[in-house]
């Protein structure tokens, strides 16, 4: 079966097309589930918002016309997790990976401001993004699977084939130089 690209996509939303939900199911489905499933550790909650996440799609586009399709999807299904997680975490203490990687990134974001309002500021969404595009490839890679993959550290290793103190190691060097990096750009913590 040959995989539609993203422009006819999003040209099937355009159109109002139902067609459009089942080609990005079949093209994205699996990347977005595994965004759901790293968050929430639960298949039918990935479930759902993967579903939610065609949805939202389908509800934006048109007027939105994204860029990259893998990315526009990926940032709502990341989104609609995130905001289940935080129903389901007031319900009951915990979270795991998803929750533990948001408290490590906490002493890099601004005072004040919880870990999720600032995460959907644009600014400090360009400026982290600016920051990653200064790391090294390896740098890189270990930061965006922990804080937005939600790998946890052992997934991390057996990904690229480092030993735990040396993600560790990076993942505490990275979030360091990311809080001096906001500093210079006058975003104080």
């Amino acid at each position: 079966m040959k995989l539609l690209d993203d422009e006819k996509i999003i040209a099937l939303f355009e159109e109002r097309n139902e067609m459009a939900i089942t080609e990005t199911k079949t093209k994205y489905g699996r990347y977005c589930n595994t965004i759901a499933y790293q968050i929430l550790q639960n298949r039918e909650d990935a479930e759902e918002c993967e579903n939610d996440t065609y949805l939202d799609a389908w509800n934006t586009i048109p007027p939105t016309r994204p860029r990259m399709l893998s990315i526009f999807l990926g940032t709502i299904t990341r989104r609609i997790s995130l905001d289940r997680l935080k129903r389901k975490t007031a319900e009951k203490r915990g979270g795991g990976e998803a929750m533990l990687s948001l408290h490590e990134l906490e002493e890099c974001i601004p005072s004040g401001k919880s870990i999720d309002d600032a995460i959907h500021e644009k600014t400090l969404a360009k400026l982290i993004s600016d920051f990653l595009r200064t790391l090294s490839e390896a740098e890189s890679n270990i930061f965006l699977r922990r804080y937005w993959y939600f790998d946890s550290i052992d997934d991390i290793c057996k990904r690229y084939g480092y030993g735990q103190s040396k993600v560790k190691t990076t993942l505490k060097r990275t979030r360091d130089k990311l809080l001096q990096y906001l500093n210079q750009e006058e975003v104080y913590v």
